[in-house]
């Protein structure tokens, strides 16, 4: 191996730990919850050192953003209206095939999410880091949400008098995970009649 090689293997070796270091804590956080997951729990599931985590990482709360990180990395992104989320909007040929859109995406993403999701609100209790993180997170959604009200809008899908802006804060509502978490994890529903009923709701709410 060459000089030059060096440096490159030792960063794929150093992000090949992280990886496995963020993926131990987001299963161990999801199943034992924020609080009862300690420092040392997460290096003995990765296979490594205590200081290898804060050194890769850092702390719980660093640990907590990375696993956020990861999820937000994938498609369909929960905090986001993700590429993909646009080019099927941008597709639909009318008002009522984007509610369909909406509603499934909403339906897939809070189902994949639901778990960290989960850690995210108990850790915000006691973290204000992790409060901060998830007050932006749902800004962030909000305003996501509005480019598909604007694009209602430009269908002529839009009820009159609702604003774009009421659009947004009605899919943010009808859709946000806590309300999936309940019906779903809480009540009972399955996942199919939740996304019946997001779509009957969103279509009532808006069009």
């Amino acid at each position: 191996m060459t000089e030059a090689e060096q440096p490159t293997r030792r960063a794929r070796q150093a992000e090949a730990t992280r990886a496995e270091i963020v993926s131990a804590a987001g299963r161990l956080m999801v199943h034992n919850g924020y609080v009862a997951t300690s420092i040392s729990d997460i290096a003995a599931e990765a296979g490594v050192a205590v200081q290898t985590i804060y050194n890769s990482v850092g702390a719980k709360a660093e640990l907590l953003a990375a696993i956020l990180a990861r999820v937000a990395a994938q498609s369909d992104a929960p905090d986001l209206v993700s590429a993909s989320m646009r080019e099927k909007i941008e597709g639909a040929r009318n008002a009522s095939e984007i509610i369909r859109i909406l509603a499934a995406w909403c339906s897939a993403v809070n189902e994949r999410t639901a778990g960290v999701l989960r850690v995210v609100t108990e850790a915000a209790v006691i973290d204000p880091d992790v409060a901060e993180f998830a007050r932006r997170q749902d800004v962030t959604r909000l305003r996501g949400y509005g480019e598909v009200a604007a694009a209602l809008r430009v269908r002529r899908g839009l009820r009159a008098g609702l604003s774009d802006h009421e659009s947004a804060a009605a899919i943010w509502a009808i859709g946000h995970p806590q309300v999936y978490r309940t019906l779903v994890l809480d009540v009972g529903w399955s996942v199919t009649a939740y996304r019946e009923w997001l779509e009957k709701t969103l279509h009532g709410a808006l069009l």
